[in-house]
């Protein structure tokens, strides 16, 4: 074949490219607009879901419970300083849960739900500080030296005081250290650049070990070579579990649906579940307060510690604002002005929708 019917084929098919892209500009292009979509109630859209039959679910508890004959080697990863991300298709929460409670039963471990909306970090600064603190306590004099005798309390302590004091030495890290699970760490509440660089000062701590789990594709983009390699020290594990998103999938709104009250009730319930049983009659002490005083802006936080108090629910304010800092991160309850200036708390739900959060949570 000739240049010249080389050039002559290149020419016809750019003619014909040409052509299409005119008589395609002609096209009557449709007048509708996304925003007209008649969207489903997100109540009924999941209702519709739940209602798909599970598939393979033998399959998918076997291929879960082949991956115990890891925890071991995870284990020994994290005595060592590593850091241990999972990723793969599939839900890897009940995966790690499972690794934690029958492997770090000698560790203390704090959770994290990455795939919640918004995470207060200096209260898990705080509470991972507490654990170390009661380790600690637990080791022989010689190892911990005089730094027990003058301890401050953690909640008047700024976030770097608390890094400091995780990366203490303390006693030896591989036989005292905490360990934070974050479910999703690249989840919506941690995906920000400020939040990923203050996980890995925490991570980067003598006393602290990270197990963490990643379902977004670009997720490895949040860091730089520093914070792979050397605060974090991630040991990268491959654990597709094919298993459902059903706790992940409940805090995100679905794309053809609208939210609705009794979509809000039904999140409420499944996080109050997850929650402790004190932590939940902490919040039944207010629902049942905001019942009995409709008319009132809220429940000052004093009258709710002295109810909490006398019921023995809590013993000190400060296990009161760790129950409080959880339900603000999980929207459950907000804070507003009292015309008297006092900080009052509430529960956003109507009248109905909290009666039947009440009621399902009592079951």
């Amino acid at each position: 074949m000739s240049d010249h019917d080389i050039d002559e084929d290149e020419f016809e098919f750019s003619r014909n490219y040409f052509l299409a892209k005119e008589s395609g500009k002609s096209a009557k292009k449709s007048a509708r607009k996304l925003s007209e979509i008649d969207l489903v109630d997100e109540q009924d859209l999941r209702a519709e879901l739940s209602n798909i039959e599970p598939k393979h679910e033998k399959e998918i508890a076997s291929l879960i419970n082949s991956y115990k004959s890891l925890y071991n080697e995870w284990l020994f990863e994290l005595r060592y300083g590593f850091g241990l991300l999972l990723y793969g298709f599939g839900s890897k929460k009940t995966l790690i849960e499972d690794f934690a409670s029958s492997a770090l039963t000698e560790y203390s471990v704090i959770v994290v739900n990455g795939y919640l909306q918004s995470i207060n970090l200096k209260q898990v600064a705080m509470a991972m500080a507490e654990v170390l603190w009661e380790q600690l306590k637990l080791q022989p004099r010689s190892a911990t030296g005089s730094l027990l005798k003058s301890q401050q309390p953690f909640n008047s302590r700024s976030m770097d005081d608390l890094i400091a004091f995780l990366d203490g030495p303390h006693a030896p890290e591989n036989e005292c250290f905490v360990c934070l699970v974050i479910h999703n760490i690249d989840g919506p509440g941690l995906r920000d650049s400020d939040t990923q660089h203050l996980l890995a000062r925490i991570a980067a701590c003598s006393h602290v070990r990270v197990v963490a789990s990643i379902d977004h594709m670009n997720a490895p983009l949040l860091w730089d070579k520093k914070m792979v390699h050397v605060q974090f020290n991630w040991c990268w594990h491959h654990v597709p579990t094919f298993a459902p998103y059903k706790i992940e999938g409940v805090f995100h709104p679905l794309i053809l649906a609208h939210g609705s009250a009794s979509q809000s009730v039904k999140t409420a319930t499944i996080v109050l579940q997850s929650l402790t049983p004190n932590a939940q009659s902490v919040f039944k002490v207010l629902s049942d307060h905001q019942q009995a005083h409709p008319d009132e802006e809220g429940m000052p936080i004093d009258v709710l510690f002295t109810s909490c108090r006398e019921r023995f629910l809590v013993s000190s304010l400060v296990t009161l604002n760790s129950h409080l800092t959880e339900f603000k991160d999980h929207e459950l309850v907000k804070v507003r002005r009292h015309s008297d200036g006092q900080d009052c708390l509430y529960i956003p739900l109507s009248k109905d929708a909290l009666e039947k959060l009440v009621q399902e949570i009592n079951q």
